[in-house]
């Protein structure tokens, strides 16, 4: 073999283990990644209310609507919709004109009257005196007491038609039957209205109920005494409540069950015909809650993590839940969870399912 190969094949044979050791040097040998230290917070048993929400609406137990009692043209309106107004305030005014000059005609004719009975009765007492004097005939006194019962019982009769056209003159004026709040007014000034015009409508406003309709699928579950919360549109509690009345028969046109819950809350908070949220709750039984925060959704379902001893160390397992409903800040957890089991509630989304952590709580 030539000597330059010879010292060439020496030279890589010697180099070779070198190589090798730098390399192995140069690549680090594989740690275990650290835990994620989380709050963790277990799992226990809360009173948990199974209920449905339907769209309530509140009504006043006590309603008018007042229609005109008489014929003829608004020439005044005295509120607006909305407007507080107490018992005998003047509310519209129907034109009068004609019913006054008929009541002014009627007092002239009670006058008229008025002076004949008065002449009647002066001229019935001279004659009784007369005829116990002798002057005069019993005809002539017959005739005169006559003549007085007659102008007495005009008079009544036209102070009766007076006091009867009076009244009818009150009719041309609107007057609110009791303390509350008017409702929408959907006539105008000028507008020609009659008995069958709709003016406006005034409730009271306390001792409200909230009308809510069951579907009937769940009609032999109400029943009264049955707990209800009244939310308005943000979810916001209003009133707790129970259902009271419920009707003997199912509303046609809705296929429901009207169910009737008194409301008493303040008049800032509900008013007439307002729409409300009822919460009817149909039992209350424990089940597993977990903070909301500790929830994670993907795809459409949700999860939670919960720190599971792994050997004496913990990881965190993703788990699917079925969630029911939130109270609080907490929500109801039907399938999924059992009381003990320690639930991730912090950096829940630097997890993934099988990493190590350090529970803290």
């Amino acid at each position: 073999m030539d000597n330059q190969l010879r010292v060439w094949i020496l030279s890589s044979s010697l180099l070779l283990p070198l190589g090798l050791t730098a390399c192995q040097k140069a690549v680090p040998a594989a740690t275990a990644p650290q835990a994620l230290p989380v709050q963790t917070e277990s799992v226990s048993a809360s009173p948990v209310p199974q209920s449905d929400e339907y769209v309530a609406t509140i009504k006043s137990r006590r309603s008018a609507t007042l229609n005109p009692q008489v014929d003829g043209n608004l020439i005044q309106i005295q509120v607006h919709s909305g407007d507080h107004v107490a018992r005998g305030q003047l509310l519209m005014v129907i034109d009068p004109a004609k019913q006054e000059a008929t009541v002014l005609s009627q007092v002239a004719t009670e006058k008229q009257k008025l002076a004949v009975y008065q002449y009647n009765q002066t001229e019935v007492e001279r004659q009784r005196k007369l005829f116990a004097a002798g002057v005069t005939s019993r005809d002539t006194l017959d005739q005169a007491e006559q003549a007085y019962a007659n102008s007495k019982a005009d008079y009544e009769a036209a102070v009766a038609s007076r006091v009867s056209q009076e009244k009818q003159l009150e009719y041309y004026k609107i007057r609110a039957p009791f303390d509350g709040i008017v409702g929408d007014i959907p006539v105008h000034l000028g507008d020609y209205v009659s008995a069958t015009t709709l003016l406006t409508t005034v409730d009271e406003n306390k001792d409200l109920e909230a009308y809510i309709y069951i579907p009937t699928e769940r009609a032999a579950q109400v029943r009264n005494g049955l707990a209800v919360d009244i939310l308005d549109n943000n979810e916001k509690l209003i009133e707790h409540t129970a259902i009271d009345f419920i009707s003997p028969q199912v509303d046609n046109q809705l296929q429901g069950i009207l169910a009737k819950a008194p409301v008493r809350s303040e008049q800032a908070k509900v008013r007439t015909a307002q729409l409300v949220k009822a919460r009817v709750i149909w039992s209350v039984s424990p089940l597993p809650v977990v903070p909301v925060l500790a929830v994670t959704r993907l795809g459409g379902q949700t999860f939670v993590y919960v720190a599971q001893n792994d050997n004496g160390k913990y990881v965190a397992k993703q788990r699917a839940v079925t969630l029911g409903d939130t109270i609080g800040n907490d929500y109801a957890v039907e399938h999924g969870l059992n009381n003990g089991d320690k639930v991730i509630i912090s950096g829940t989304q630097f997890l993934v399912d099988g990493a190590p952590v350090t529970p803290l709580g």
